[in-house]
């Protein structure tokens, strides 16, 4: 397995998260961290996890995404999944994850959504 690593950007406002590597236990701190970095720095109403570069994900990172749909709640932002590999889009929709995202084949796809559908704030 691959270790983690995550970068962002803001693209039309929309903050987009590009995930790198395997998502375990050791991804939390870095996820959680690069969360409240966007939350607190950029007011949008999607946010983007763009999945390209994702081999694996266990538990823990599931338990994350979990926990990141009950935050999300809080923050009126729509999160959007990008390019999820299919052994774990079936492991989200298993845990029930998939009834709370949007999912796009390309973050070109996620974007145009993004700006059509949400808009700019």
């Amino acid at each position: 397995m691959n270790s983690f690593n995550l970068k962002w950007e803001v693209i039309k406002s929309f903050p987009l998260i590009y995930l790198d590597g395997s998502i375990t236990l050791g991804a939390k701190q870095l996820l959680e961290k690069t969360y409240d970095e966007i939350i607190d720095q950029v007011k949008s109403k999607g946010l983007i996890f763009d999945f390209t570069k994702i081999d694996y994900i266990n538990s823990s990172g599931i338990s994350y995404f979990l926990n990141i749909i009950n935050l999300h709640n809080e923050t009126g932002m729509e999160l959007i999944f990008v390019s999820l590999p299919d052994h774990i889009k079936k492991v989200f929709d298993v845990v029930g994850l998939m009834e709370y995202v949007k999912v796009f084949g390309t973050v070109d796809m996620a974007i145009k959504y993004c700006y059509n559908e949400l808009g700019e704030d």
